[in-house]
């Protein structure tokens, strides 16, 4: 499904209107967790501030802040961290939040239904605010890739006046589950229609594992589709044949936020996760000849574009 750049570029940073709560179970600490999420200025970025500890420390969204990939994203500073923050990043970057403060009292974002929709739905509830000052453009002007055995992320430049286009292709050796590819030009519209709601997976031969390791205490069929040998465990199935890709696809796209700033530009993906997609974030900060930072004149003509010379370090 394509789109224009101009269908939804936005000229103008934004941020939510009104001050958000709810709370959740965490997926692998498995605590009830209270979370808060308020208005923020522009060029504040997205910062999660642990309020149950002592000086409420501060750990913005960005990519020099990951400590850990490994079934989640997890951000850290200073010995603090706040995990599991993949789908509430996706939320606020395919609805083009560009600032919010996330008041967290606990170690990880609650994990909700496994999807980002009751994030979609919550933050559309409120409403969005622009703010005066211009939304900036992470431009992609040469490929960069990075690969482990078989598993692959490439970041390439845009085609056409396109935004951010995704293809991704998972293949499991499983009965159930093997080989499923999705794409998708993302815009809010068809982020909604398309993306939030896939809920997070896994398989029930590896729940005694990840429960011995400290993992997926929290998780349960209200908030992740378990497969078993031959079939998905939860009575309502699926809510896409291909639920699974699409929530990579997801994940994806919360883990491409720690840039710091939306993305024009193609992201080709083979059996990626956390941890290639947090690569190529890396790989892409460290070569910044390759991308180039574009703030638009003009909502309405993308082509009207000034790249923007001033201090930016998206890390």
């Amino acid at each position: 499904m394509a789109y224009s750049l101009h269908d939804n570029i936005g000229m103008l940073q934004t941020t939510v209107k009104e001050i958000i709560e709810f709370s959740g179970i965490g997926l692998h600490t498995g605590l009830l967790v209270k979370t808060r999420i308020l208005p923020a200025p522009a060029d504040a970025g997205i910062r999660f501030i642990r309020r149950d500890v002592p000086g409420s420390p501060a750990i913005k969204a960005r990519g020099k802040n990951v400590i850990e990939t490994l079934y989640a994203m997890t951000l850290g500073k200073d010995g603090v961290t706040v995990s599991t923050v993949e789908h509430l990043l996706a939320a606020f970057y395919g609805l083009r939040v560009d600032n919010a403060v996330v008041e967290v009292f606990g170690p990880e974002i609650p994990i909700m239904d496994g999807s980002a929709a009751p994030f979609v739905e919550m933050i559309e509830g409120t409403g969005l605010r622009k703010l005066n000052a211009p939304r900036r453009y992470l431009v992609v002007k040469k490929p960069m890739k990075i690969a482990e055995g078989d598993k692959s992320i490439s970041l390439l430049p845009p085609k056409d006046d396109a935004g951010l286009t995704i293809e991704y292709t998972i293949d499991f050796s499983h009965p159930y589950l093997n080989r499923q590819s999705f794409a998708i030009s993302l815009c809010p519209r068809v982020f909604k229609e398309e993306v939030v709601k896939a809920r997070t997976f896994g398989f029930l031969r590896d729940v005694e594992m990840l429960r011995k390791n400290g993992l997926a205490r929290g998780g349960s069929l209200e908030n992740a589709v378990v497969i078993g040998d031959r079939d998905v465990l939860n009575e309502e199935g699926l809510r896409f044949p291909d639920e699974f890709v699409r929530h990579k696809v997801l994940d994806l796209i919360g883990d491409i936020s720690l840039l710091g700033v939306q993305v024009i530009g193609r992201i080709k993906a083979h059996r990626s996760g956390h941890s290639l997609n947090y690569g190529i974030v890396k790989k892409a900060l460290s070569n910044p000849g390759r991308w180039k930072v574009t703030e638009f004149a003009e909502e309405e003509l993308p082509a009207a574009s000034a790249v923007f010379e001033g201090e930016f370090a998206p890390a």
